[in-house]
């Protein structure tokens, strides 16, 4: 038998490896495997090289920067998402105090609703206010005539008058002496209603102050008063009303005097 050298095509794989590859092995009888088997051989032997390779040259150093680079990355996305995940954090906190915030307002104001400004209530408290001043009304008119009345009547005293007239004059007097007595009772009264719309200022005080407090205090709140301007004009934007006794601007009684001296 005729013994034959094939010569293979040397493939990509082992000229960038640079391997030295051994010749196809003899044949006898002549022969041929076939293109397809020296391929498939060819192949197995570069992958067989490229195992056998030093893991300097598998690993060479783009592959090494490549891992550097997308382990730096990771870190950098790491970092990037820790942040966003405390920020998130803040401001759930923030979202929560001020849902809190307005949770209690809400409260605050469902019971200033129930029970000072509904209808029934408002109207009570005008009621009582009117009542006060009717009463007062009523009373002065009452010590007016009565007064009236006596000084008529002392004035009848001051003739020459008869006995008899003198007793009924006396008898007058004191009916209306007994009459101011009794118009002076609305005091109580009007105290008392007073003091009924006094405790329902109180209770609105109160949650208002409340409510005030839960959104930062008085100081936080006067930041977003708007200026007071006083459009009244001609008289009226001089009547105040009466003055209480620790108010600016409140003249005494010598300060008068002392204008028509």
């Amino acid at each position: 038998m005729k013994i034959m050298s094939v010569k293979r095509k040397r493939f990509r794989v082992e000229q960038a490896m640079g391997e030295v590859v051994m010749p196809e092995p003899e044949m006898t009888g002549g022969a041929d495997p076939g293109p397809m088997h020296r391929e498939i051989m060819a192949e197995l032997r570069s992958i067989r090289a490229q195992m056998a390779a030093a893991p300097s040259q598998r690993t060479g150093e783009g592959v090494d920067a490549a891992v550097a680079r997308e382990v730096a990355e990771t870190h950098a996305l790491l970092e990037t998402y820790r942040a966003q995940v405390e920020q998130c954090e803040k401001l759930k906190v923030e979202l929560d105090l001020i849902h809190d915030a307005i949770s209690r307002t809400k409260r605050e104001i469902a019971v200033l609703h129930g029970k000072s400004f509904n209808g029934e209530e408002m109207a009570k408290v005008n009621g009582e206010l009117g009542a006060v001043v009717g009463g007062t009304e009523q009373a002065t008119q009452q010590i007016l005539e009565a007064v009236e009345a006596i000084d008529q009547a002392a004035s009848a005293l001051a003739n020459n008058v008869t006995p008899d007239q003198q007793k009924r004059l006396s008898e007058d007097i004191q009916e209306r002496v007994v009459s101011i007595f009794e118009a002076c009772n609305f005091q109580d009264l009007t105290g008392q209603r007073i003091s009924k719309v006094m405790q329902t200022m109180k209770f609105i005080e109160q949650h208002i102050n409340e409510m005030m407090n839960i959104w930062g205090g008085v100081d936080a709140i006067k930041t977003h008063v708007p200026p007071i301007v006083d459009t009244r004009e001609g008289d009226a934007r001089l009547l105040n009303g009466p003055k209480l006794d620790g108010d600016a601007g409140h003249a005494s009684q010598d300060d008068i005097d002392a204008m028509f001296n």
